[in-house]
């Protein structure tokens, strides 16, 4: 798939703003949609005090537009420093587990089993300004495509 940009470390490469442009694909009906937003990776405040180093919080949000209808869209997550150095554990809002994050070949493979469905997600690293992602999943009740561009505000 050509050359990946490796990340030593990616939660100092994710932190600050990025403009997100992602598509949605139905791929049982071909219905598609499409999401235009920003996220910021900014510090992660637990206990009162400020943990930059050790934790990022991911705010997402923009439209959504689904069949052609626009909704606002929002979405929190957290990463955390993860093991080996240079890594991140990544989780839902409420600390539940989403999947690990290892960019230091600037790709990385995860999965994340959702009920009956799995997402399969692939992360790429194209440059210092650009990465992407995309996430198939698959199961009884979705069939999905979800490809996102990252690009550094």
């Amino acid at each position: 798939m050509g050359d990946f940009w490796s990340v030593p470390d990616v939660l100092a490469y994710l932190a600050g703003s990025w403009d997100v442009d992602r598509t949605v694909r139905d791929l049982a009906s071909g219905a598609e949609g499409t999401f235009i937003g920003t996220t910021v990776f900014g510090p992660l405040e637990s206990s009162g005090r400020t943990e930059e180093s050790e934790a990022l919080l991911h705010y997402e949000s923009g439209t959504f537009v689904w069949q052609g209808t626009p909704r606002p869209a929002e979405r929190t997550l957290r990463f955390l420093r993860g093991q080996p150095p240079g890594t991140a554990i990544v989780q839902f809002s409420d600390g539940r587990p989403f999947h690990d994050l290892d960019l230091r070949s600037g790709r990385h493979m995860a999965d994340h089993p959702c009920s009956a469905d799995l997402y399969r997600g692939e992360f790429t690293v194209h440059s210092a300004e650009r990465w992407r992602t995309r996430w198939q999943v698959a199961g009884p009740v979705k069939d999905l495509l979800l490809a996102t561009e990252y690009r550094r505000r």
